[in-house]
């Protein structure tokens, strides 16, 4: 009888949450009483949205004494309001950042640029001289901004399809198909 092939167990949920929270770089914030968000529960505000799920978590993991608040309001088609961010620092002053239109990834590195402190300061330049991205997922943003710069070209109105389908028909280049691909 064969031996039964042993089992070996990938990575628990858990330490996958806890290789997530421990990224670099470490979000921690010097200076900061609290953060409040208000942003749409659905439908809008995709960054704003993002932020929350990927980097918010990140964030409170390295400030346990971080006071966080995440208002998820219902929006409406005719509402007209965007979302927001409110940094309050520990002498009592306040900070609103606008996060409309915004990926997760600058919305990060603007609260980071305001109070990440020295360490921030340090990995920020870094990776700007080693040329790489400063956050983690950096890149996607830098690649869709890219794409919107770039026109599109208008080649598939139909005088430039039928030019182009006369073009490959007439090519020598053209693979032979059918009894033409086997006939000598």
């Amino acid at each position: 009888m064969p031996r039964k092939p042993k089992f070996i167990p990938g990575p628990s949920r858990l330490s996958v949450i806890l290789k997530k929270l421990n990224e670099e770089p470490r979000l921690s914030l010097t200076g900061l009483r609290g953060i409040s968000l208000k942003l749409a529960a659905k439908n809008d505000h995709f960054g704003a949205r993002h932020f929350v799920k990927e980097e918010l978590g990140r964030i409170r993991y390295a400030n346990p004494q971080l006071n966080v608040e995440v208002n998820k309001v219902p929006k409406s088609l005719q509402d007209n309001w965007t979302p927001e961010m409110v940094v309050e620092f520990e002498d009592g002053a306040k900070t609103t950042i606008d996060i409309s239109n915004k990926w997760s990834t600058s919305i990060t590195k603007e609260l980071m640029d305001l109070a990440g402190g020295n360490v921030w300061k340090e990995h920020k330049a870094a990776a700007q001289s080693a040329g790489l991205p400063i956050l983690p997922g950096e890149e996607k943003e830098r690649l869709a901004a890219a794409k919107k710069r770039t026109p599109k070209s208008s080649t598939r109105n139909p005088e430039n399809l039928e030019a182009m389908v006369e073009n490959m028909l007439s090519s020598p280049e053209r693979p032979k198909t059918g009894a033409a691909a086997i006939l000598p």
